[in-house]
């Protein structure tokens, strides 16, 4: 949010840099920090006392950590080696320790003269570096260091409370001189303007942006702390949820044509041929979905729901009362794979209504029309007519639907699926079809904890189905430990096969493909690993070409197995889903290719290798693919990482609960919102530095409700023009408009 000229001053100038030239290209390159305000906003980690001493037990593995310890030994060793073949190598070892556990340092050759003066018994330092582990010991080779000596004029007390802050640094740069730049640049603060509006600020007792800013680099106290923090997470709060109400309260100007399913029509027809009743969820939701489709300006509607709570039923329910209103629908899939899986579930769920136009065909009656990019020309060219004369009123496609090549008759309602796989401008390229902007439902399987949906997908009304149709069977989960317990994975296998003796079919996934030409880089010497967990790190993932290859010779042989990845041309993706559809397949081995829509409800179990290569809330998509018929299901997650890993404690939660929900929050703790928010992280004055989406909940609803306010007054922003600096800054046009990325 760099908001007036002062702060917009770029570090590096050809005339007069802000600051020296070599430590403002480090900071433009490795840290994305290229003006006086991005440095501004580049807050502090956490903060170190000096009195105080970090805790050494819990450093991370192969982080770039920085440290306040003091040195309890340190020694000078001499060693031969072929650079110093008479013994003169020397190397310097330096424990440091904070009371509760201790480091090594190592320095090397010449690197060992100045710290072996100045690292005595007793000093106090901060320490920078890469934690790797040597002799099963945690070590930083080679760290920068900066000795911490207290002021001649300050009293120890003073002294000993200071906080020191840490900012997130890199190799190249370490903390401290970050905190240095920081202070050059800090009187700017005071010229920083307020993006809040006065009574907002005053409203909710928060401090003036400069104060805050002074504060978060300077603390005096800790309640200076809090009080900058509690400011800025607003800041960054208040600006994005502005930024979504601006355009949803433009969207709710568009014009839309209301579209209502004509009592005895094509919904009726199709809810009348059901086999089954539709869950509460999916009928509150459906209700929700029908009111927005009968207003005169477009739904933007968000549909999120558990693995196989039954999305796809729901949207085609739209897809048909838009038909019936006269409209056409478009059904966006992230792939090819489940373009034709969709395609081929909705005609089977139509029946005769999906046959508009042929003998037999029921009289309501429509066309369903499949279009990829890899069609033949004559089947293209077909599915394209039927688009223009509107002959098709529901089209399913991939991306091809997007090129300038496809017109529609009068397209109603887009729906697309997987939000997550698509950004703004392919979104609004399809809303673009319409001769007015066509109404849009957006649906996602990963469920989104509900500050996430609020802060990502804030410019879509949410409906969210949490139930079960009838029918699902329940999925029972288990950590499968194949270091720890071998005969626990021979037993994976045999489970596999009672299940295919049953008649069933099953799903083992893995990780890669395997046919990628070798990494040079990663081939030659490896360091023998330290311990279980750098063995199974340092190996590369299983791939499905070699484990099918595998498990057809051995565990497996006399089944039928297959195998399917991404890699695959369209046609034999599609042979292959059809086979094992057709039950023609025992074993599918795949890649994440399945990982949404696939729908076999007679394949019964799943095996994940490598399981903790992949994330919580994939995890749980993948176990979404069995367990879809009446025949309960079965998901084994394989992994060599040992006990007390963290890898080991995530698949322990994915296995311990069946609720997406929870996992989410789960996920999104561990992996912090980088990750959610897309390519947000791409540009350094997007992201969210300050505010975490799980734990600031009540701050980005509050932000949510008051940005909702200031934009129905002042859709313009005319009387706020520092908010509307801010939000320039943050929608700036090369890092794009993020929000809608998620």
């Amino acid at each position: 949010m760099d908001l007036v000229p002062a702060l917009e001053e770029p570090l590096r100038q050809p005339l007069k840099s802000v600051l020296g030239p070599a430590t403002a290209k480090v900071m433009a390159e490795h840290l994305g920090l290229l003006t006086v305000g991005d440095l501004l906003h580049h807050y502090p980690r956490r903060y170190e006392e000096r009195g105080q001493l970090t805790h050494l037990a819990d450093l991370p593995m192969d982080e770039h950590v920085t440290v306040v310890a003091q040195v309890a030994d340190a020694r000078l060793h001499t060693f031969a080696s072929a650079k110093a073949p008479r013994g003169k190598g020397q190397r310097l070892e330096v424990t440091i320790t904070d009371g509760s556990g201790r480091l090594q340092l190592v320095f090397f050759g010449a690197g060992v003269h100045k710290p072996h003066k100045e690292l005595l018994p007793g000093t106090r330092a901060m320490f920078a570096g890469k934690v790797s582990v040597f002799n099963r010991r945690l070590q930083l080779a080679h760290p920068a260091y900066e000795l911490l000596r207290g002021d001649p004029d300050e009293s120890v007390e003073t002294w000993a409370g200071a906080l020191i802050p840490i900012y997130p640094a890199t190799a190249k740069l370490e903390s401290w001189k970050i905190g240095k730049a920081l202070q050059t640049v800090l009187p700017t603060a005071q010229e920083a303007d307020d993006p809040l509006p006065g009574s907002l600020r005053q409203g909710r007792g928060l401090v003036p942006l400069p104060e805050a800013l002074l504060k978060i680099h300077r603390p005096h106290t800790k309640a200076d702390i809090e009080d900058a923090r509690a400011r800025l997470k607003w800041d960054e709060a208040f600006v994005l949820q502005v930024a979504l109400a601006r355009r949803r309260h433009a969207d709710a100007q568009l014009p839309a044509v209301p579209r209502e399913p004509t009592p005895d029509g094509l919904l009726a027809s199709f809810d009348a041929r059901l086999p089954f009743t539709l869950t509460d969820g999916q009928q509150r939701v459906s209700r929700e979905i029908f009111d927005d489709l009968a207003t005169d300006h477009p739904m933007h509607r968000l549909l999120q729901g558990e693995v196989g709570s039954g999305k796809t039923m729901v949207a085609l329910r739209a897809m048909l009362a838009v038909v019936d209103a006269g409209g056409q629908a478009a059904m966006l899939a992230p792939t090819e794979v489940l373009a034709q899986q969709h395609h081929r579930s909705i005609t089977e769920m139509m029946g005769e209504l999906a046959e508009g136009g042929m003998l037999g065909g029921a009289e309501q009656a429509t066309k369903v029309v499949l279009l990829t990019g890899s069609m033949g020309a004559a089947a293209r060219r077909h599915a394209l007519l039927d688009l223009t004369t509107g002959e098709a009123g529901v089209v399913i496609g991939t991306h091809a639907l997007i090129e300038d090549k496809v017109r529609f008759h009068d397209l109603g309602l887009v729906v697309v699926d997987e939000q997550h796989r698509f950004g703004v401008e392919q979104r609004d390229a399809l809303r673009g079809k319409g001769k007015q902007p066509p109404h849009l439902l957006v649906m996602t399987a990963t469920p989104i904890p509900r500050t996430v949906a609020m802060t990502v997908f804030g410019d879509l009304e949410t409906s969210v189905l949490d139930q079960l149709p009838a029918g699902r069977s329940p999925i029972a989960s288990h950590v499968v430990p194949a270091a720890d317990k071998p005969h626990f994975l021979a037993r994976a296998w045999e489970r596999v096969r009672e299940e295919v003796g049953n008649g069933h079919q099953a799903y083992v996934v893995c990780p890669r493909i395997g046919d990628e030409e070798d990494d040079p880089k990663k081939s030659g010497k490896k360091k023998s690993p330290e311990s279980p967990e750098d063995a199974a790190e340092k190996r590369p993932p299983l791939a499905v070409l070699e484990v099918a290859d595998q498990l057809a010779k051995g565990p497996l042989q006399d089944l039928r197995v297959e195998v399917l990845h991404g890699r695959m041309q369209p046609d034999d993706k599609d042979a292959v889903m059809r086979r094992f559809a057709a039950g023609e397949t025992d074993v599918l081995v795949a890649t994440t290719v399945i990982e949404v829509g696939v729908n076999v409800p007679n394949a019964t179990v799943m095996v994940i290798m490598d399981a903790d290569r992949f994330g919580v809330s994939q995890l749980h998509q993948l176990r979404g693919r069995v367990g879809r018929g009446s025949a309960p299901g079965l998901c084994l997650l394989v992994s060599e990482m040992p006990e007390a890993s963290a890898a080991r404690q995530r698949l322990n939660a994915v296995a311990a609960t069946l609720d997406g929900f929870e996992l989410s929050r789960i996920d999104l703790e561990q992996r912090r919102e980088g990750d959610v928010l897309g390519q947000a992280q791409s540009g350094a004055r997007t992201s969210l530095r300050m505010l975490a989406v799980i734990e600031d909940e009540e701050i980005i609803a509050e932000a949510r409700e008051e940005a909702t306010a200031v934009v129905a007054a002042d859709p313009d922003l005319t009387h706020l023009p520092a908010l509307r600096t801010a939000l320039d800054a943050l929608l700036d046009e090369e890092r794009e408009q993020y929000l809608d990325k998620g």
